[in-house]
């Protein structure tokens, strides 16, 4: 093996070692090719109101941009990940919205906050993503086209 090549094996090892853990935190961008509009909706507050106006801004995104043409991604972390835990309230109306192709993440990190806080690992709704870095991933989508928007 000449100089060059175990330089560009080193070169290439390193890389992938830096890249790794950013991409581990990330998760694919919606299915939606044909999008011309992509939002972010961050619910970070507990509050039933918030969480509420949330939803109520995912549904009214769909009725006015044709499903087709909007993606629309709810990432949750710290209080409002109850949002999707399983024993909700506002459960059916999450459910409805991903059938519909909303997107919800919900952050493992604050996931594994509670569980390392109470002993027990909060049991969240199946169809939810989990993304391990709640912030990361709406940085993610910020820095690839999407808008964010706190409601």
């Amino acid at each position: 093996m000449t100089h060059l090549q175990m330089f560009r094996a080193m070169m290439l090892a390193l890389l992938a070692v830096v890249a790794a853990p950013v991409a581990a935190q990330q998760v694919p961008l919606q299915d939606k090719p044909f999008a011309e509009h992509k939002i972010v909706l961050q619910l970070s507050d507990g509050d039933a109101r918030k969480q509420a106006l949330v939803l109520s801004v995912a549904n009214n995104l769909l009725k006015f941009y044709d499903p087709d043409k909007v993606a629309v991604e709810v990432v949750a972390f710290g209080p409002g990940i109850d949002l999707l835990l399983t024993g909700s309230d506002h459960r059916k109306q999450v459910e409805s919205l991903i059938a519909q192709g909303v997107r919800f993440d919900i952050c493992l990190n604050t996931v594994d906050t509670i569980e390392r806080e109470s002993g027990k690992r909060p049991d969240f709704i199946p169809s939810a993503t989990p993304v391990q870095v709640g912030v990361g991933q709406i940085l993610f989508l910020t820095e690839n086209g999407y808008t964010l928007v706190r409601p």
